[in-house]
């Protein structure tokens, strides 16, 4: 347990891209570099920590972010000493590429397939940007690139642009939106209004969490407080597979869209299965102040929603599970990237599409490995246990069950929809860690 113990949340120290929500609509670029030199790598987080806003003056109305994360391999070639770096957990410390049995990343999700260099040992530095246009984001990029321009020991090694459509869905074709936490001491309010706010532990490193304990934090003092951890996926979406899987188990349009809607746990307008179980309500899901304001509490045996279906894995809220949800709770950060497949088309056209995936949270453990192995690759923890997430599972031939009167309904050999194209774990340091990474004499 760490000595400090203060309830009260350092705002002015918290890169706001740790809680902020992302602007909507948005667009962004994630920009990795190789730090071949330390201190080129630490004249270019001088030259970031400028770009970078704290979480208190952070404004909603304002349409840029900028955000900077280091993986382990980042820190080691700033020069942290070994005695912080072996502060850190065991799970950072190896990377995601080292963890890919452990969380599923199998079949075509494995390591030797990723997009290169994601998975080796050249991913260092992470910046996001986000703003609420093309150009705005353009600008952000540039001023980003520019602090990089003159270090020649600074090397870009991967770049992604991301975007929401015109239509304000995501590549399956669902309303793009995402469920947040509430934290508490941010006055940021949770999407769910039923849903109690969390402990600032679950997030940010130096605060008690929901277990009534502040956890470890990576050493100094200075170094790991106020930071967080963030896991980048680069997910491909295999559109045209599962609009054909879709035709093929169901026999016309309205049969294709409740499947659809049974195995994601909303309808395409984004309105829930919990509160519009027989049939789409686009105003509900047009609606923030509704479309999330739900529990699952009175849908036990996943009448209205599936118990599998994919957004309640992610997030019980108050199922019955083995288990305690809100300690597995995360930030999640979703954004489209590549071209849309047009509507109706069903054969693919060979274009790479997905969602650009960041987990923030305090305990990689625990939240993104936890939800990971356990939540969406397999049904142990509701009672189903040869049953996975049937959106994003892992493996292949997988099952899938519609509890429905009199007989529920059973898919077999359900293909994988999505595939990590590769991610890394990162940390996202404090403004003052950031400064205290620039004053390194190593």
């Amino acid at each position: 347990m760490t000595t400090q113990d203060s309830t009260e949340l350092e705002l002015g120290d918290i890169q706001a891209g740790a809680l902020m929500p992302r602007p909507h609509p948005y667009a962004g670029a994630y920009l990795a570099l190789r730090i071949d030199d330390r201190q080129a790598g630490r004249e270019l987080l001088r030259r970031l920590i400028p770009l970078l806003e704290p979480v208190s003056s952070f404004d909603p109305a304002r349409p840029v972010s900028l955000a900077v994360a280091l993986s382990f391999q980042g820190l080691k070639a700033l020069g942290v000493p070994e005695q912080s770096l072996a502060t850190f957990p065991a799970e950072f410390q190896q990377g995601m590429a080292a963890r890919a049995d452990y969380i599923c990343d199998v079949g075509d999700s494995a390591p030797e397939h990723w997009e290169a260099p994601l998975g080796s040992k050249d991913i260092h530095l992470v910046v996001t940007a986000l703003a609420r246009d093309t150009s705005m984001m353009e600008s952000l990029v540039r001023t980003a690139e520019d602090a990089v321009r003159d270090l020649p020991g600074v090397v870009p090694v991967w770049h992604l642009d991301v975007h929401v459509p015109a239509d304000g869905r995501e590549q399956f074709g669902f309303s793009d939106g995402i469920s947040q936490p509430a934290v508490e001491g941010t006055g940021i309010l949770g999407s769910n209004p039923h849903e109690p706010p969390f402990k600032a532990g679950e997030f940010i490193l130096g605060y008690e969490d929901e277990t009534g304990v502040v956890p470890p934090v990576p050493q100094p003092e200075v170094l790991g407080r106020n930071g967080t951890y963030v896991a980048f996926r680069k997910l491909h979406q295999r559109v045209a597979a599962f609009r054909q899987y879709l035709a093929g188990q169901a026999a016309d349009q309205a049969g294709q869209d409740l499947l659809a809607a049974k195995m994601v746990g909303r309808w395409q307008s984004g309105a829930p299965l919990a509160l519009a179980p027989d049939k789409d309500d686009p105003d509900l899901g047009a609606d923030p102040e509704r479309n999330n304001a739900f529990m699952y509490g009175d849908d036990p045996r996943g009448l209205k929603c599936p118990m599998s279906s994919h957004a309640r894995r992610m997030n019980p809220r108050d199922s019955v599970i083995t288990g305690t949800p809100r300690l597995h709770r995360m930030i999640r950060r979703g954004t489209n990237y590549g071209p849309s497949l047009p509507p109706g088309v069903t054969e693919d056209d060979g274009a790479d599409r997905g969602l650009m995936f960041a987990f923030v949270g305090a305990h990689l453990d625990r939240q993104f490995e936890f939800i990971q192995r356990q939540w969406l690759n397999d049904g142990k923890f509701i009672g189903a246990p040869d049953e996975t997430d049937p959106l994003t599972g892992g493996f292949e031939d997988r099952q899938f069950t519609i509890p429905q009167r009199p007989i529920r309904r059973r898919l077999q050999g359900i293909p994988n929809f999505v595939v990590n194209r590769g991610g890394e774990y990162c940390f996202m340091p404090s403004l003052r860690a950031l400064r205290w990474l620039t004053d390194l004499d190593t």
